[in-house]
């Protein structure tokens, strides 16, 4: 079977059989990324929805004085893009890297746009994938915004605890938001 993850992925949200999905997956083309190859950079327009088979994506920014603050990691069987940059088509203001030796499946911008248009399927995954965006954004805003730092480490662990695992310090550190020191203090007071 052809891209059996996800086949899967598609399977649990729009309940599709695997003739349904041998009509579109030609779309979506193999990638194989080194550990910190990046995919799409800062500046330039985001034109592909990536979909992880193995490993993690990463989807940071680098700030004035050259911090990095990540948004988003995609593990295994989740979609990721830069939603901004793909919708507006304006620059992005976000990198996407892998941050381990990965696989992942990609398709153009208008292949995508097309199928949103003609596979009930696909709209379903589309669907999903801006309205999870949009819960996560808003989780994270709340409980990050006047969340002491311990408390937003224990709301990773609760929510999020591929990141603690799999992630170093300084990932994580810049996901919540604090120095890779403070993160070291925290997670000695767990």
């Amino acid at each position: 079977m052809k891209y059996p993850i996800l086949f899967e992925y598609i399977k649990q949200k729009a309940n599709i059989d695997q003739e349904e999905f041998n009509r579109f997956s030609h779309y979506f083309i193999v990638k194989n990324l080194q550990k910190y190859e990046t995919v799409s950079r800062e500046g330039e327009i985001c034109s592909k929805v990536y979909f992880v088979n193995k490993g993690c994506l990463r989807f940071f920014h680098l700030n004035e004085e050259g911090k990095e603050l990540t948004r988003y990691f995609a593990f295994e069987g989740k979609f990721g893009t830069d939603l901004t940059s793909l919708i507006t088509n304006e620059p992005s203001k976000e990198n996407i890297q892998s941050i381990e030796q990965s696989e992942i499946l990609y398709i153009n911008k208008s292949d995508f746009y097309e199928l949103v248009k003609t596979e009930p399927s696909i709209n379903l995954i589309y669907l999903d994938i801006l309205e999870m965006a949009y819960v996560t954004s808003v989780k994270r805003i709340y409980n990050f915004q006047g969340e002491e730092t311990l408390q937003r480490l224990k709301w990773l662990m609760n929510y999020q605890p591929m990141i603690l695992s799999r992630l170093s310090n300084k990932m994580i550190a810049s996901y919540l938001g604090i120095t890779p020191y403070t993160l070291s203090r925290l997670k000695a007071k767990l």
